[in-house]
């Protein structure tokens, strides 16, 4: 698509509000989206990362940025969950962004501080800082690390865990940062659209079999390892049609358009009950977007 051929402004649905990781990294694929596409767009907030996925699935947004894996913690199973109920949705790209915690109050010392808010994530990766500077403090989840920040109020006793440049958005002081127990935390998003994905180096796919048996793994992993077709990552995800069900996440690096991966899932689709692919995409190139 070339300038000027756009006839409405583009949306990008993020986890909101105003502040967040994820707002962070759909501001880099706007940034990405003006400098290489020329294509405009805007960011909107949704209150979860499932109405998130969602804005995009019925059509309400062009594309959704979602966090699906973190480097400390893991997947985000609320994201695998919506991908294989909403299998209407691409992936376009995936995005890694650096993850630095900080410690937001309006107190002047640590010993004041009795309640800290954020995300479960958040919480889990400062976890050992926590326990050492603030074991005694009532940890309370939150639906994302800048709804936290809506408990501080005029309150000396209450942090939260937030991010840096929501504590300038939102004109708070830093207690401590960072306070993240591994500096070298990231997260990886993704670019999800009802468009066909565009190919890349990485191709992300979900299946399920028909029954829940020893050896049920082998030849799924057999049909790649035999191509020379490497397997990243995989995961399960229970079915919630029973005990002992599940669906296995596959990340492989390998276009879906290569000859060799043609070949293994058709393979795959002979020995799975359902098989779903989510795209073939990049990881984007560090863009700075002024955030």
């Amino acid at each position: 698509m070339k300038a000027g051929d756009l006839t409405m402004t583009q949306t990008i649905a993020h986890l909101g509000p105003h502040g967040t990781y994820t707002e962070s990294a759909a501001l880099k694929y706007l940034t990405w989206l003006s400098q290489t596409q020329h294509d405009t767009a805007f960011l909107c907030p949704y209150p979860s990362i499932t109405q998130t996925i969602e804005a995009a699935a019925k059509g309400q947004a062009q594309f959704a940025v979602v966090p699906v894996e973190n480097s400390i913690e893991g997947s985000v199973t609320m994201t695998l969950d919506a991908l294989w109920r909403l299998d209407t949705l691409r992936i376009q790209h995936a995005i890694v962004l650096p993850i630095h915690h900080a410690l937001l109050s309006i107190a002047e010392r640590l010993d004041e501080i009795q309640t800290v808010y954020s995300h479960p994530q958040a919480l889990s990766q400062c976890q050992n800082w926590l326990d050492r500077n603030l074991p005694n403090v009532q940890l309370i989840a939150a639906n994302s690390t800048t709804e936290a920040l809506q408990h501080l109020g005029e309150d000396q006793t209450i942090a939260a865990i937030s991010s840096q440049r929501a504590a300038q958005l939102y004109s708070l002081p830093i207690l401590a940062s960072p306070i993240n127990d591994h500096p070298e935390n990231c997260t990886r998003f993704l670019v999800l659209s009802l468009n066909a994905s565009s190919g890349g180096s990485r191709t992300s796919l979900a299946f399920s079999v028909s029954a829940n048996q020893p050896g049920v793994l082998v030849k799924p992993l057999q049909i790649f390892a035999e191509r020379g077709i490497n397997l990243s990552r995989i995961e399960s995800r229970p079915t919630k049609r029973s005990l002992g069900d599940y669906v296995f996440f596959m990340d492989l690096e390998a276009d879906s358009r290569e000859t060799a991966m043609q070949s293994a899932l058709a393979e795959l689709a002979t020995c799975t009950e359902t098989l779903k692919i989510f795209g073939s995409y990049n990881v984007l190139p560090s863009i700075n977007s002024g955030s």
